[in-house]
């Protein structure tokens, strides 16, 4: 639990929970757009 407060109340916590945040969208993202892509023929 003390890991969860450390990642939502310190500066560095929140820099990091953005940087995972942005890495996740951006690989959902590029997954998507490759799938897409794949299907058409």
């Amino acid at each position: 639990m003390k890991i969860l407060i450390d990642l939502l109340s310190t500066d560095y916590g929140l820099m990091s929970f953005i940087v995972i945040a942005v890495i996740f969208v951006v690989m959902t993202w590029a997954g998507i757009y490759v799938y897409l892509k794949a299907r058409k023929p």
